[in-house]
C-alpha cells in the first residue's frame, strides 16, 4: 500500500516555527492530547490533574534551560488553540509515563512499548553513504508528522515527531548528524528530579553541528529518565562515525560500532555500569528478542563483509520473527486494546544525501515514500 507521508516545512523564529506546527496540525494535536491524558490515567496512573501539576514544573525548567523550545511549544499552543500547560505535558510525555513505568513497573501488569534501531558506518553500505534505520513502536492512536524545519540560528533539520511535540525524535540535518532513539525504564527514573527533559534533548541534538556536541547534550548533567541514543555524522563522502549512549539518571556509556555497525533495542547491555536496575516486566522478553534478531541480521550481512543496499536495510525492518514481538510489531491480541502497541512509523536514513525513507504505518503493508532535507 502507498500513502502519503504528512510533511510539514516550517520556518522562522521559535515561536512562528511552533504557530504554524499548531495551525497545520490542530487537529491532529487535539487528539494526541486526547490520547496521552486518556493513557496518563489508564497505564501510568495519573490523573489529569497532577499531569499538569507536573507539566507546569517541567514549563518552568524548560524556560530556564531551553527559552528557545519553550517559546516554540507556546507558538505550539497558540496555533492549536490549546493551554500551553497542555502542551507542556505531550511534549514532557516520555517523563510522566516513563517515571510511572519506573514505579509500577514491578507490578503483573505487561507493556509492550519499545523500537528497534541500527546504525551501519559508510564502509558497510554499498553507496558510502552513513545509513541508520528504525521501527517506532507506540500508541496506535498516536499521530504523528515529519518536519521539515528551516531553523534562522542552527541547521536546517528534518525529523519525525509526534504532532504537537516540538522535539523530533528520529531525525538528521544539513550538518550530516543522525538521531535514533530508544526507551528503556531503570529502577532510578523520577520526573521530580526535574532536569532538562528527553525530547528538549532530542531537540538539541538535531540543532547540534558536530556529533561531539550532540554526545554532551544527552552527557552533561543529570536526567530525568533513561533512554538510549544513537548518532552519527557524515560529512564526506566515505567517512563517518556512529556512536550509541545509553543514559540513566546518573551516568551515561558508550557503545562503539562492532564490525560497522550497531543495534539497539530497549534495554541497558551493562546496567551496573549506569548504576540502576532494570525494570523487569513482560516488556524485557520482548527487547531481548529483538535485539537478538538485530544483531542477527547485521552479523549475516555488514559483519561478514557484505555491504548494505537501501532495499535490505527496509526488510530487516519489516522482519517479522518472532511476531507479534517482531522487529516490524503487530498488536498482540491476547492483550487489553490498551496495552496493544505496534509500529507505527518506521524510517531509513541516509546521512549524507540528506534523505528519508519511511512509512506511516507498518512497514510491512505499507511502501517506504522519500523525504529530501
Amino acid at each position: 500500500m502507498k500513502t502519503s507521508l504528512p510533511v510539514v516545512t516550517l520556518k522562522g523564529p521559535p515561536y512562528q516555527i511552533g504557530y504554524k506546527h499548531g495551525k497545520m496540525a490542530r487537529q491532529e494535536i487535539e487528539h494526541n492530547l486526547d490520547v496521552y491524558f486518556r493513557r496518563f490515567k489508564t497505564e501510568t496512573e495519573l490523573s489529569y490533574e497532577v499531569a499538569i501539576g507536573r507539566a507546569a514544573k517541567f514549563l518552568a525548567v524548560i524556560d530556564k534551560v531551553s527559552p528557545e523550545y519553550a517559546e516554540t511549544m507556546k507558538g505550539v499552543a497558540a496555533g492549536s488553540g490549546q493551554e500551553i500547560l497542555d502542551i507542556t505535558a505531550l511534549n514532557v510525555r516520555y517523563e510522566l509515563m516513563y517515571s510511572q513505568f519506573s514505579k509500577i513497573g514491578l507490578k503483573p501488569m505487561p507493556k509492550t512499548f519499545g523500537c528497534t534501531a541500527f546504525a551501519a558506518l559508510p564502509i558497510a553500505v554499498d553507496n558510502g553513504h552513513l545509513m541508520m534505520g528504525q521501527n517506532w513502536d507506540w500508541i496506535p492512536e498516536v499521530k504523528g508528522l515529519f518536519l521539515k524545519v528551516r531553523n534562522e540560528n542552527g541547521p536546517d533539520i528534518l525529523s519525525f515527531t509526534e504532532a504537537g511535540v516540538v522535539g523530533g525524535k528520529i531525525g538528521l540535518n544539513s550538518e550530516g548528524v543522525g538521531l535514533l532513539i530508544n526507551g528503556i525504564v531503570s529502577s532510578k527514573d523520577d520526573w521530580a528530579r526535574l532536569k532538562k527533559p528527553f525530547h528538549v534533548r532530542c531537540w538539541e541534538i538535531l540543532r547540534s553541528k558536530t556529533l561531539g556536541r550532540a554526545v554532551k547534550v544527552i552527557a552533561q548533567g543529570q536526567r530525568n529518565c533513561s533512554a538510549n541514543f544513537i548518532l552519527g555524522q557524515q560529512k564526506a563522502k566515505g567517512s563517518g562515525k556512529v556512536v550509541d549512549i545509553e543514559s540513566a539518571p546518573d551516568a551515561v556509556c558508550e557503545i562503539g560500532p562492532d564490525r560497522g555497525a550497531v543495534g539497539h533495542t530497549n534495554h541497558f547491555s551493562n546496567p551496573k555500569i549506569l548504576g540502576v536496575k532494570q525494570v523487569v516486566d513482560e516488556e524485557r522478553l520482548s527487547t531481548i528478542q529483538r535485539y537478538r534478531r538485530i544483531q542477527k541480521l547485521l552479523n549475516d550481512t555488514v559483519r561478514t563483509g557484505h555491504k548494505l543496499d537501501l532495499a535490505e536495510a527496509q526488510s530487516m525492518l519489516r522482519d517479522h520473527y518472532g511476531e507479534p514481538e517482531s522487529i516490524c510489531r503487530h498488536n498482540n491480541l491476547k492483550l487489553p486494546e490498551y496495552q496493544r502497541y505496534e509500529t507505527i512509523v518506521s524510517v531509513v536514513m541516509d546521512l549524507y544525501s540528506k534523505r528519508f525513507w519511511a512509512t506511516i504505518g507498518s512497514p510491512c503493508s505499507t511502501e517506504y515514500q522519500p523525504i529530501t532535507l
